[in-house]
């Protein structure tokens, strides 16, 4: 491939091909090659550098004293970060740089990766997050012999400036207050001493074991789940209606206001579909917290979408590899997708007006929210 490449570079020099004549009155020619060994990531390689007579050819790809090229490596861990099995990867490079690598090789370089992916999950985390969300993806995975579904729960949090990062990732083929409990003491460990809201799905004994890990935490049921699983049994020729009729709720602009309009949803649909009005009567409490603050922060806690992002280039790699042959497999592969997502995303700011968002939470939470500048 290197070889391939400064021949075209020469060939662009010159502005005529290998084998073909020189243009009229140019009186620069090729004049054969160089040996030079090169380290890559792939082994110490030997490469043939093209000359020109005038010598005013300078290689682009391969600096005069350069003796390294990394990278190969990188490629590898991008295409398979990508969803292309060790099969396709290896022909990729077959077909596209004459390279050989098999799938022992590919295999050792992901497996390279298990290192840094233990100390990024072990990694210290700040003191305080404003804002996390909590959100579950279905993986396919062999264990014992069986194909197995099992949920990889993500936790991303927004810090004081309203920045976003993904603090770990877990996978649990049951959920309960226990699994919960030992998810949210490990980021205690790992030095979290505060949040203020943990926003998540309707997740079996996730608010008791938030209860106990952060018994000041705010935890708000994402709503825009609960529209979904309260009205998935309710025929299409009338959700439209039924999801109309639900906005006066989660839109009220106070608890009281809420419960009122819940009282006239019942009214109306109470008779027809009694188990959608059950459901927001049930979870009053774990879904309503977000009514007591103003829009801004409304905005940013009423719904895990702030995770979904992420979740869509998981599920797009993660249907490429139909199962994977284990646990270790999964960390690795999700690892390398978080590693490949754009750094822009990864840092970016969430939905609402941060500074306000900020200014409020100063005002509620005094102290365990103190206003500090916050960077552009």
């Amino acid at each position: 491939m290197v070889n391939r490449a400064l021949e075209a570079e020469l060939t662009a020099h010159l502005d005529y091909e290998d084998g073909e004549q020189p243009p009229e009155h140019q009186t620069n020619r090729r004049n054969g090659h160089r040996k030079k060994k090169l380290r890559t990531d792939l082994g110490e390689v030997e490469i043939k550098v093209p000359r020109d007579r005038e010598g005013s050819f300078e290689p682009q790809l391969i600096r005069p004293y350069q003796r390294a090229v990394p990278g190969f490596e990188q490629k590898i861990l991008s295409m398979y970060a990508r969803g292309l099995s060790d099969r396709e990867i290896s022909s990729h490079f077959a077909e596209i740089y004459s390279i050989d690598v098999g799938h022992d090789l590919i295999s050792r370089v992901t497996d390279a990766v298990l290192g840094e992916m233990r100390e990024w999950r072990d990694r210290p985390l700040q003191i305080r997050y404003p804002i996390v969300y909590l959100d579950a993806l279905v993986v396919k995975v062999r264990d014992s012999g069986c194909v197995r579904n099992k949920s990889l729960y993500l936790v991303i949090g927004i810090d004081d400036e309203g920045r976003r990062d993904v603090l770990g990732m877990w996978l649990q083929d049951t959920e309960g207050a226990k699994f919960w409990l030992t998810v949210l003491t490990e980021l205690r460990n790992r030095g979290v001493q505060d949040i203020l809201f943990l926003c998540a799905d309707g997740l079996a004994g996730l608010p008791e074991a938030v209860e106990v890990a952060f018994p000041e935490t705010v935890f708000q049921t994402c709503v825009v789940h609960l529209i979904r699983s309260s009205t998935r049994l309710v025929p299409w020729k009338d959700k439209t209606a039924v999801c109309r009729d639900l906005k006066p709720i989660y839109t009220a602009p106070s608890i009281d206001a809420a419960e009122q309009a819940l009282d006239a949803f019942e009214e109306t649909w109470g008779k027809k579909y009694p188990s959608v009005g059950k459901a927001w009567r049930t979870r009053f409490a774990e879904w309503s917290p977000f009514l007591a603050f103003s829009p801004a922060i409304r905005k940013a806690i009423y719904t895990t979408n702030a995770i979904e992002a992420t979740n869509r280039q998981l599920r797009k790699v993660l249907k490429t590899k139909g199962h994977l042959p284990s646990d270790l497999a999964v960390y690795k592969l999700v690892y390398l997708v978080l590693q490949a997502t754009d750094k822009s995303w990864r840092g970016q700011r969430s939905a609402a007006d941060w500074r306000n968002v900020a200014a409020e939470l100063h005002l509620r939470f005094n102290e365990r929210f103190p206003l500090t500048e916050i960077s552009p």
